[in-house]
């Protein structure tokens, strides 16, 4: 089913996003996690491409295998990084044909030891031309990404959100933002992209914690930021990997609750591959049912 049909039916869903392991033992652990969550009937279900496409074929085939052994919705992310046009054109027809109907929509990373971001001679510059390839030619649900505290190479929010604008008229269906922990930072986000005429769904992102150290390489590398307080109480817990767990499910239950709360269509758990965290906060969640009773204005 075509995720911007879900986005219409169903509010608010849930959504899990896996990447593509190196080893074999990666994947049977891959598969284990997949078959846990498929009981918490996931909306859909995304897998990303390593740096520079390098995992192009293996993300495939994880996505044609959830969909087809699982039954689960399956989202391949898609990026124009060293590949031509006709071999992106040959990617996508293998998704086709495999009935794969959903697509996210991206530039891509460098590939791994280089710094700068260029094109493939033949390939595609931006991931807007991307969306324009997919939608002239193939009848996908397009997703593309976004970013609450903008681009790492945006010059400024403004910019940012005008190239987001061009996805979105090029063709995206639905956008999924980068992880944050400060929500207002997504509802001030949210607020400039519906001024700016972007009407589509825009799904929060959210990683639970459960590593320190992880989390602060994640957010240095992708350019988000952790709130101080959240930070300092991570930082104390650092060399007890329980109380870190313990401090991140609670953290992501509180953050998913006032989103939801106050709109969000859904919640995008990135789970690396793990699912008792994420299984845990949405368990949380469809208990408490935020949604269901949504946030007032403050009245003292």
């Amino acid at each position: 089913m075509r995720i911007e049909a879900i986005l219409e039916e169903r509010r608010p869903v849930f959504s899990f996003e896996f990447f593509p392991p190196k080893t074999d033992e990666g994947m049977e652990n891959l598969w284990r996690t997949a078959q846990e969550l498929k009981h918490d009937e996931p909306a859909f279900v995304s897998v990303t491409y390593g740096a520079g496409g390098s995992t192009r074929d293996r993300t495939i085939t994880i996505v044609k295998r959830i969909k087809q052994e699982l039954g689960l919705e399956a989202m391949a992310h898609f990026t124009c990084v060293g590949a031509t046009t006709d071999e992106l054109r040959s990617v996508l027809d293998d998704m086709r044909d495999a009935g794969i109907e959903n697509v996210l929509a991206l530039r891509g990373d460098p590939p791994q030891g280089q710094e700068e971001w260029t094109a493939t001679e033949g390939g595609l510059s931006y991931s807007t031309e991307l969306i324009e390839l997919i939608g002239a030619e193939y009848d996908f649900s397009i997703g593309a990404a976004c970013f609450p505290e903008i681009h790492p190479t945006a010059t400024s929010m403004d910019s940012d959100i005008g190239f987001l604008k061009k996805k979105v008229d090029a063709g995206a269906k639905f956008l999924i933002t980068q992880l944050f922990f400060d929500n207002e930072m997504y509802f001030d986000f949210v607020e400039k992209a519906r001024a700016a005429g972007i009407d589509v769904p825009i799904i929060p992102g959210i990683m639970p914690v459960t590593n320190f150290g992880q989390i602060k390489r994640f957010t240095d590398m992708c350019g988000a930021t952790i709130p101080t307080s959240l930070e300092c109480e991570l930082e104390e817990r650092q060399h007890d990997p329980d109380a870190v767990r313990d401090l991140g499910v609670a953290y992501a239950t509180l953050q998913c609750s006032e989103l939801l709360a106050r709109g969000a269509p859904g919640i995008h758990f990135y789970v690396l591959n793990r699912a008792p965290v994420a299984r845990s906060v949405l368990a949380a969640l469809r208990a408490a049912q935020p949604w269901a009773r949504p946030l007032a204005p403050a009245t003292i």
